[in-house]
């Protein structure tokens, strides 16, 4: 069985950084359970061209890393949390992702932040903005604090359990549904995918 793809993008604007991190250690959990081919990239890589207003106006290395997303097995998705949500710019280069391109595809949903105040961003902004492109975002979500992490690297013992359980759903679920890829649009393309994706998951439970 070839390794599983699995993209990690982290929307983070500098390099180092704690949602960096937790991207990294989350692929690291991940590949304790099987065998991976990681790519991590980070908003920082495209430079300031990311504020384009189309696609075909991105820089070469925006137009790879929505390739890279879309042509993905699985996903992991890492954000900041800036005044109560999360990074404009990543939700910017997300609108630019074809909606079918998603559909059925496994994503885990993380989060980095000042405190544990913004710790439900993931769960009522990431989530909801995922479920509208019909991937399967992971029950458990993670989100870590500035005091969660030590000289850059995750270190609380509960956070990264949480991890450990979140990178364990992913990979039952890319190990147990290996067909994951977007469903054909039909004439009612979106309904189609969203049908689709609903048995695949089915599946699983």
């Amino acid at each position: 069985m070839s390794a599983l793809r699995l993209v990690a993008f982290s929307g983070n604007t500098h390099r180092p950084s704690k949602t960096r991190a937790l991207a990294e250690a989350a692929i690291a959990a991940v590949a304790r359970r099987q065998a991976v081919d990681p790519e991590l990239y980070d908003l920082v890589d495209i430079g300031p061209g990311v504020g384009a207003f189309s696609r075909g106006k991105l820089p070469l290395a925006g137009q790879e890393v929505l390739d890279a997303i879309e042509n993905a097995d699985a996903l992991i998705i890492g954000t900041p949390v800036y005044k109560g949500s999360f990074i404009g710019l990543l939700k910017h280069l997300i609108d630019f992702i074809d909606p079918a391109a998603l559909a059925g595809k496994p994503v885990l949903l993380a989060a980095t932040g000042g405190g544990h105040r913004h710790a439900l961003v993931v769960e009522h902004q990431l989530r909801p903005l995922f479920g509208f492109f019909s991937a399967l975002s992971v029950p458990t979500a993670v989100y870590a604090a500035d005091a969660d992490f030590t000289d850059g690297a995750l270190t609380a013992p509960d956070v990264r359990l949480r991890l450990e359980q979140a990178a364990g759903e992913l990979a039952a679920l890319t190990s147990r549904a290996p067909n994951l890829a977007a469903p054909q649009p039909a004439a009612n393309g979106h309904v189609a995918a969203v049908r689709a994706a609903g048995a695949r998951f089915a599946t699983l439970s």
